[in-house]
């Protein structure tokens, strides 16, 4: 930039995006994500490049940023693609249909909301990824819901409030090590400060899920139907040990540390290989309804299928073949164009300054410790929004506000634990995020409609805001003695 943009030009693709994001879901509603929000997105960035190109910058310097961006979402994609292909090949190999058979007999309906939460937060503590539990756990337990009457959008609230406990807790997290490393703290110290925040926001969100369970206790499905539901399950699929193997290795590969891609990946073929070999009748007729090609040759089609196009319930219950039908590679692509259009924007607004312009006036007006954690919560939150990534918004905010945190004598671990209250904890609230639309692909339920919900993810940034106000939980720097004071 050869000249330095007005703050109220910098604004403009701000007010675009809102502006326009608004308008779509008022026109579309839930069905805004599967073109409208893109779209949005990338007039938002086209915005932010007339902008840069009026003020000096290059057209190459501009396509160069937003190539490098978008080459940053080939391992995201990868992941959304392969989970795709699990959300198939798990349908069909009964892995799916098993967990919510086994879901659907030892949760209570009166209990089901919060005990989701529970269920998803033990289980991403365990293997440190909240994508892995939303897309295996939360899967089932979504479905489970739907069949009882209970409301999807509550159950995936549950889901990804319990799966980013673990995500935020789990020394084996990502995003836990990389604010730890940003800050410049010790991981097991920072995990340990985190603590005062995320048990409360868990515990608290708990008991208000279990008011929504008891007030709808008298609008779920009759005991009758959730168990013509589980022999109906029972008496189609094959639902032996067999089919818990591809959940087994998909938790055992993420607790040995493997990257999430071949992970799940290795979770979809193995779910492909246990359709074969469990339900041979279910993919043979998946695959030729009319029985003209040989065996063989109908099970890898049918597999194939399952990976590439999800797979086709036809049990012949409308709700449940409506449950069951899902999945595949294709299902994803809708969700990859919408990393695609958020990271060009993104690429767009940090290539051209203008989101280090926006938020240059944050750091000015931050007087105390609570202005401080405020100024950190607000900043981390507008990186997800901007920046469509958990990993900018631990980042920018980590290192931006080190020194202001290090005048007032606050140790850094603060930091850390603010921008994780914030920054990892509303990623998946956003629907143009990585995290959101993922979520919302892995669990078929939009965003917006998990989000009043996601009352873990809620209260977190909240709980950090109000405990820098009253000053709890802050860790202040040790006053050292002048030398040859008295201590």
């Amino acid at each position: 930039m050869t000249k330095e943009v007005p703050f109220a030009i910098a604004l403009i693709p701000a007010f675009v995006l809102i502006g326009l994001m608004g308008m779509a879901v008022w026109l579309f509603g839930d069905a805004s994500a599967g073109g409208p929000a893109q779209i949005v997105l990338l007039i938002a960035a086209g915005a932010a490049n007339i902008i840069g190109l009026c003020y000096g910058m290059k057209w190459s310097a501009l396509e160069e940023a937003v190539v490098h961006s978008v080459s940053r979402a080939i391992p995201a994609s990868l992941i959304l693609l392969a989970v795709g292909a699990l959300i198939g090949t798990w349908m069909m190999s009964g892995t799916a249909p098993a967990m919510i058979y086994y879901g659907l007999g030892l949760i209570s309906p009166q209990w089901f909301y919060p005990a989701a939460a529970i269920i998803c937060a033990c289980v991403s503590v365990s293997i440190g990824s909240s994508w892995t539990t939303a897309g295996t756990v939360g899967l089932a337990l979504v479905g489970a819901a739907t069949i009882m009457g209970l409301s999807p959008a509550i159950t995936a609230g549950a889901v990804v409030g319990g799966s980013y406990f673990g995500d935020k807790l789990s020394p084996l997290s990502d995003s836990t090590n990389l604010a730890a490393a940003v800050v410049g703290v010790n991981l097991f110290e920072h995990v340990r400060h985190m603590l005062t925040t995320t048990i409360p926001s868990l515990i608290i969100a708990t008991i208000i899920f279990a008011g929504f369970s008891l007030s709808q206790s008298g609008e779920v499905a009759p005991v009758e139907t959730i168990a013509q539901t589980r022999d109906t399950l029972k008496a189609a699929y094959d639902l032996g040990p067999l089919t818990m193997l591809p959940l087994v290795a998909v938790f055992g590969l993420a607790i040995c540390k493997f990257p999430p891609y071949p992970t799940i990946a290795a979770g979809a073929l193995l779910g492909g290989l246990v359709a074969v070999v469990s339900q041979p009748e279910i993919v043979r007729v998946f695959a030729d309804p009319a029985s003209e090609l040989p065996y063989a040759a109908a099970m890898v089609k049918g597999v194939w299928q399952a990976l590439s196009t999800g797979f086709q319930s036809s049990l012949g219950i409308a709700e449940l073949d409506r449950l069951l039908t899902r999945g595949g590679m294709a299902s994803m692509m809708t969700i990859i164009w919408m990393v695609i259009a958020a990271l060009s924007f993104a690429a767009s607004m940090e290539a051209t300054g203008l989101l280090e312009r926006l938020t240059a006036p944050l750091l000015k007006r931050i007087r105390g410790v609570g202005s401080l954690v405020t100024a950190t919560v607000f900043s981390a939150i507008a990186m997800n929004i901007f920046s469509a990534t958990q990993y900018m918004a631990i980042i920018i905010p980590g290192r931006m506000y080190v020194k202001e945190y290090q005048k007032r004598g606050l140790k850094p671990v603060n930091l850390s634990r603010t921008v994780e209250d914030a920054g990892t904890m509303t990623s998946a609230l956003v629907p143009w995020t990585t995290c959101g639309v993922f979520m919302a692909g892995a669990l078929g339920v939009p965003t917006l409609d998990y989000l009043p919900y996601a009352f873990m993810n809620l209260l977190n940034p909240t709980l950090a805001i109000l405990y820098g106000f009253f000053g709890i939980a802050l860790v202040r720097e040790k006053k050292t003695a002048p030398e040859g004071a008295a201590v």
